[in-house]
């Protein structure tokens, strides 16, 4: 049994790609929590997806046992976080967890914008944080500007900071004890009720759902029955465990310690993160303060491109919301696409990721529409509606003005590009909150409109900034906004599966670009096929698609040309006819190409 002053908790924060999960893999490794022929690359990224993109998506969590230069082992309890600002609820709920965290920084790249926002979350929760320079074995490191940098930009003191190579294993072990040496024990008292903080559920196939928890106070036994205090339901504990990273049944999980349990508990939903697990028949008086639950900003329709696969695609949708609780769907129809679900995500690549895992997981082929976020509608009669599909906008009559979502953007890039990705938040709408030097790197902090950011902002500003750019984003409110819904109309038919909202500014412009790309990709009819742009009844923008022509005069030869012209008129007035009852059948690849491109 370990006692609190042998425990330390912490996460390993950091941007993209600055070497988190190589750092947990050897402090595994040193620690012996696997043998080197269990042992790979990125071993507490357990998905496909997440070593194939090197990401992580879910925070993992891992018990180490160290014996420092003292003599004396410790427990160490790590949570790797993921770096990608679409997953930053993952972080937050981590950090929760933890008393002290290390600040994993790239010596070649320095402070990104990841970097600041997850130290920023890892103040806000009272953590003692070990700055870490790693890559120091790189020709192009320099420690010493890094570490001025650190304090420039983040306020951090950085004289001490540690020079490692995750890589290579050089400084792990000075990283080990500087847990030890650095960051503060948990508290806790073992004789007060049980209060259990939790930190995230998944669905096991064999076990059901399994619970992470961080015990603050009391113990967490097998044979226990608790209570989920602000679900209100209770439950039986049937196992107790921990991972090394290896799950390893225990008999009971003590103050400061990390570990899961499971209870025969049939769904996630049951399990809200940052609930507090306490014991049903001596509980805690209050619960502790949770965590702000994850919130939906984007949307969009999934459709199965087999209309035949529906079915398959529910049972999908229920299964990977077991595991994602912060991914949200409904069902819903469109005249183009058929049936399909309506899905919230929190960014575009959390939409990417349950989009290929959908693809790869349960082998289905999808069409997404085009992103929109949720926009909040205050009508005539004084009741606010949130929109989260543009077909369901309400007649404008009954609309008194839409608000739009809002971010706080911060960006952090090489001074030679500054000039092109100022003119992009321009571009978007932005407004300039500030621009300050980190270092010698220009910082620009803008306001921008959500739905500016969620269709290609981010490959753009990868692409004027050679790829040196770094972004990272907070939702900062609703602000009314000239916004319009755009039909696009085929033959006077409105294709529901098309419709966007956007700017008032920017209708006429995306509305020419669909109609332009649609006019390539429908076939051609024996009648002229009208493609519009419309915003109520006013049409923006048009293109038209001409008839095939059949040659009816073939069979006459020579003669009087009246003959000709009889056999024509009637073919006019054949056409006009067929143009009335005519219904164009718009093909399923059309649907994809505009959705899959940028303008849509």
């Amino acid at each position: 049994m370990t006692d609190l002053a042998h425990i330390r908790n912490f996460a390993i924060i950091a941007h993209i790609d600055h070497g988190k999960s190589t750092l947990a893999d050897r402090m595994i490794q040193i620690c012996g929590g696997l043998s080197d022929r269990e042992m790979r690359e990125q071993v507490l990224d357990t998905m496909d997806i997440e070593r194939e993109r090197g990401i992580t998506i879910k925070a993992q969590s891992v018990r180490l046992n160290y014996t420092a230069k003292n003599g004396e082992t410790y427990q160490l309890n790590l949570i790797d976080t993921p770096g990608h600002v679409d997953f930053s609820y993952e972080v937050s709920r981590s950090l929760a967890a933890c008393e002290g965290s290390l600040l994993v920084v790239d010596s070649t790249q320095g402070v990104e914008a990841q970097t600041l926002a997850n130290a920023y979350l890892a103040i806000d929760n009272d953590h003692e944080i070990v700055p870490v320079l790693n890559k120091i074995d790189l020709p192009a490191s320099e420690p010493d500007r890094i570490k001025e940098q650190i304090a420039d930009v983040i306020g951090l003191d950085a004289d001490d900071a540690l020079l490692i190579s995750a890589k290579t294993g050089i400084g792990i072990e000075e990283v080990l004890e500087a847990l030890v040496q650095r960051l503060p024990a948990p508290r806790g008292d073992t004789e007060a009720p049980l209060k259990a903080l939790l930190v995230d559920s998944w669905y096991d196939a064999y076990l059901g759902v399994m619970i992470l928890v961080r015990v603050r106070d009391g113990v967490l036994r097998k044979g226990m029955k608790v209570r989920m205090m602000a679900a209100g339901t209770d439950y039986q504990v049937e196992q107790v465990g921990v991972f090394k990273p290896k799950p390893e049944k225990v008999d009971e999980l003590r103050p400061g310690e990390v570990g899961y349990f499971t209870a025969s508990i049939k769904t996630v939903a049951d399990t809200q993160v940052g609930d507090t697990v306490t014991e049903d028949r001596r509980p805690a008086s209050d619960p502790l303060p949770g965590f702000r639950p994850s919130v939906p900003v984007v949307f969009c329709g999934l459709f199965p491109i087999d209309a035949g696969d529906y079915e398959d695609l529910r049972g999908s949708l229920e299964k990977l919301h077991l595991n994602d609780a912060s991914f949200h769907y409904e069902p819903e129809t469109s005249a183009g696409l058929g049936f399909g679900f309506r899905c919230g995500f929190l960014g575009l690549l959390h939409l990417e990721i349950v989009q290929e895992r959908l693809e790869r997981e349960f082998d289905l082929d999808l069409i997404a529409t085009s992103p929109s976020v949720v926009y909040r509608i205050h009508q005539t009669d004084g009741k606010v509606v949130e929109l989260h599909n543009p077909v369901d906008m309400p007649d404008p009559v009954k609309i008194d003005h839409m608000e739009e979502p809002w971010i706080k953007a911060t960006i952090l890039v090489p001074e030679e590009y500054l000039g092109a990705v100022l003119q992009l938040c321009t571009e978007r709408r932005g407004e300039q909150v500030e621009l300050t030097y980190a270092g010698n790197r220009p910082m620009v902090v803008y306001r921008l409109p959500l739905n500016e950011v969620v269709i290609d902002f981010y490959d753009r500003l990868k692409s004027v900034s050679r790829g040196y750019a770094s972004f990272d984003y907070e939702m900062d409110g609703y602000e009314q906004g000239r916004l319009e819904k755009v039909s696009i109309l085929v033959n006077g038919e409105p294709v529901d599966a098309l419709a966007f909202i956007c700017h008032a500014a920017n209708a006429e412009q995306r509305g020419r670009a669909i109609c332009d790309r649609l006019k390539d990709l429908i076939p051609r009819q024996m009648f002229k096929i009208a493609i519009q742009a419309a915003v109520g009844r006013n049409v923006i923008a048009r293109s038209t698609i001409s008839a095939l022509r059949k040659d009816v005069t073939a069979k006459c030869y020579g003669g009087d040309v009246t003959r000709k012209r009889k056999l024509l008129e009637k073919q006019k007035a054949g056409k006009k006819r067929m143009r009335q009852f005519g219904k164009v059948e718009i093909p399923q690849s059309a649907f994809l190409s505009v959705l899959k491109s940028g303008d849509a």
